[in-house]
């Protein structure tokens, strides 16, 4: 009699809970499926997916504007056929700077255009290509080195990017290249160490770079990682290579000129350098 009793209890009590369930809900007992579903957001509040930001295309602000319609005029400037056009950051845009004399050097008597940028990051890149940056232009190469903004902090010190977001912006843009430039081949590099010494947001890079690596086809993609050759032994970057542990001085620029030439008479770039390597 017990054991029948303590029976009808628990059933009534699972009644009333269903019940209870129902009117809390507001969900009809024909779908157990969404009650559970309610259930779970309610009780976890789970918040929507991120969505990466490295791969939405979004304009600069502030002065950084001026350097964006430089490139973008450059480009409707310069149409038709060309033999490099170098995309990315302020570390491209340093062709223009403390690598002057090299450009004039390796490229003075090519016809090769600089899309660098300041400050530029993935998504910024994106931009710029959907305002018409590689539109009109057709280079035998084009080089890029982009990604190294993404992997800074925010300013309250958070990560503003993880590496598979830097990743994946780094991979959209090179998506974007290749659908409007499929007869371009494109020199992918590493994106460069920086910092004096060994760091977190170098080792970020490095996971990153691992992965670009996978990239290279042999065939319409080629990566190129200069990177050990911009560190010294004890993995410290010298002030004589990047005066700011991040941006090239003549020498950095060197080598990188230096490390790609090859592949660009690969790939069918006309003319040579006006000097012997290092010479210039």
């Amino acid at each position: 009699m017990k054991t029948k009793v303590q029976s009808i209890l628990v059933s009534l009590v699972c009644l009333s809970f269903a019940a209870g369930l129902r009117a809390q809900t507001n969900v009809p007992p024909t779908a157990p499926m969404a009650v559970a579903t309610n259930l779970v957001s309610a009780t976890t509040n789970a918040p929507a997916p991120r969505i990466n930001p490295a791969i939405m295309p979004v304009s600069r602000t502030g002065s950084a504007t001026n350097r964006q319609a430089v490139v973008l005029q450059r480009a409707k400037d310069h149409p038709g056929k060309c033999d490099v056009v170098f995309i990315g950051d302020s570390i491209t845009q340093g062709w223009e700077g403390a690598g002057k004399n090299v450009w004039t050097n390796y490229y003075g008597k090519r016809k090769c255009l600089n899309f660098g940028v300041g400050g530029d990051r993935t998504e910024h890149v994106l931009w710029r290509f959907e305002q018409g940056q590689l539109d009109g232009v057709h280079p035998k190469v084009a080089v890029l080195m982009i990604g190294t903004n993404n992997s800074n902090k925010n300013k309250d010190g958070t990560e503003q990017y993880s590496e598979a977001e830097i990743l994946e912006g780094v991979l959209a843009v090179v998506k974007e290249i290749r659908a409007r430039l499929p007869e371009t081949k494109l020199i992918l590099l590493g994106i460069f160490p920086r910092a004096s010494t060994f760091s977190p947001q170098r080792g970020k890079i490095l996971q990153v770079n691992q992965t670009l690596a996978k990239v290279d086809d042999e065939k319409n993609i080629f990566y190129i990682d200069i990177g050990p050759q911009l560190i010294e032994a004890d993995g410290s970057i010298s002030k004589s290579m990047m005066h700011d542990y991040l941006h090239p001085d003549g020498r950095g620029y060197e080598i990188w000129a230096a490390a790609i030439e090859p592949k660009l008479k690969q790939l069918g770039v006309p003319g040579k350098p006006q000097h012997p390597p290092g010479k210039g």
